[in-house]
């Protein structure tokens, strides 16, 4: 039997989280739906978390985004598409958000079993090398638990990483080779991917609200140039913990204001800044907010 098809049958047969990890094109997105097609198939009810925030199938570039899957039409593309829960962590690239993206998982992780999940596969970023590789999945494990770790590798390129794991987690760990029909992404495409991602996530309808500049998290400074968060992506916070969906803002020359431009239906009660501002054609500049707001 196919290694992948064997992985696939103990995760479903034994349930719990699965934490996916591997480099960029290792197929890991792919194997989620494939673990999370199989579980819908064998009666289960499904969570498929997507923690890669820069190639996001579930939810826009820049959050994290769970589906609830119940039936095999939820893992359709364009169904899959429409997370059921997003957490805002603002960049396409986890160096400089491993705090909002490790918390953010955990959240959503939890949401997925008071929901009533009977598993969870969870995809990640491609950030598996050096120090920040470690530690972001260092971090993952501990505050996750996951029942189950799949390395999917080329090499031996994950050996750092997954001994990490096993030392900071009792999850049962498995390394995988890349599967053969996986065809690599170029770097254009990935682009291209976040910017159809983004244009079709902020499709009409559109909501528009007035934005008053003590909404944001971190605080604007005294006398700031709202003109300077023109297109800058934020994430709408419902004021409970949760977060009701992204949008970008836009500078009102007129009188100097700001206004949020966002598919959510519910206005937000506060703001998250993200280190993103959308062109004009929606593809996505990062920014530094150190650098943007002119303090540590």
């Amino acid at each position: 039997m196919d290694p992948h098809e064997e992985a696939i049958r103990r995760v479903v047969a034994s349930r719990g989280v699965t934490l996916l990890v591997g480099g960029l094109d290792a197929g890991k997105t792919t194997l989620a739906r494939r673990i999370a097609r199989a579980g819908v198939a064998a009666g289960l009810t499904v969570g498929v978390l997507d923690a890669d925030v820069g190639q996001s199938t579930v939810g826009p570039p820049t959050a994290i985004g769970l589906r609830i899957c119940r039936q095999p039409s939820d893992l359709e593309h364009d169904s899959l598409a429409r997370a059921d829960v997003l957490a805002f962590v603002g960049s396409i690239s986890p160096q400089g958000h491993l705090l909002p993206l490790v918390v953010g998982t955990r959240m959503l992780l939890d949401r997925a079993v008071a929901e009533g999940c009977d598993m969870v596969v969870i995809d990640t970023t491609g950030l598996v090398s050096g120090v920040y590789g470690q530690l972001l999945k260092g971090y993952k494990v501990q505050l996750l638990q996951p029942d189950h770790v799949i390395g999917v590798e080329r090499g031996s390129e994950l050996a750092p990483v997954l001994g990490v794991v096993r030392r900071f987690s009792a999850a049962q760990v498995e390394a995988l080779k890349v599967h053969p029909d996986v065809i690599p992404t170029s770097v254009e495409q990935r682009a291209l991917n976040r910017q159809e991602s983004l244009k079709r996530y902020f499709a009409e309808p559109l909501q528009r609200w007035r934005i008053k500049p003590a909404v944001f998290l971190p605080t604007l400074p005294d006398l700031f140039d709202l003109e300077t968060l023109d297109r800058i992506l934020v994430g709408l916070s419902d004021g409970k913990g949760g977060t009701l969906g992204i949008g970008y803002l836009e500078h009102v020359a007129e009188d100097g204001g700001l206004r949020l431009v966002s598919p959510a239906s519910e206005g937000p009660k506060a703001l998250v800044l993200g280190s993103v501002r959308l062109e004009d054609d929606f593809r996505g500049r990062r920014v530094e907010l150190r650098n943007l707001l002119g303090s540590d």
